[in-house]
């Protein structure tokens, strides 16, 4: 049974860094950042496939997050620099994904989320 946890959020100031990470109990394949904003619905943000280590990012977070993950150490990163106040989210690790961002179909594996607050 997969079980998928995710650490490393916390409150930061506008241009800083963080870095989350998820740790997975199973094999999971094609994972997924997503995130969830107050008010809003949920989006995927970063991607990366489990055929080719291909990446995938939203436009909003190009060039600032990078995901990554650690297939001996079964764990998925997702490295978030010069953050903003519209990143301000909670932010869900998920796997069994369809490939890339592709949200017409949901994942299959969730965690429970944690939060990340950027404020200016």
């Amino acid at each position: 049974q997969v079980q998928l946890v995710e650490t490393g959020g916390g409150s930061v100031q506008a241009g800083g860094s963080l870095r989350l990470s998820c740790a997975a109990s199973g094999n999971v394949m094609n994972m997924r950042w997503y995130r969830q904003a107050q008010g809003k619905q949920r989006e995927p943000v970063a991607a990366i496939a489990t055929v080719d280590g291909s990446t995938f990012y939203t436009d909003s977070v190009k060039g600032r997050f990078t995901i990554s993950q650690d297939a001996a150490k079964n764990t998925l990163s997702l490295q978030m620099n010069s953050l903003n106040p519209e990143d301000t989210a909670k932010y869900y690790c998920a796997g069994n994904c369809p490939y890339g961002l592709d949200d017409r179909y949901r994942c299959t594996y969730w965690g429970r989320g944690t939060q990340v607050t950027v404020s200016s």
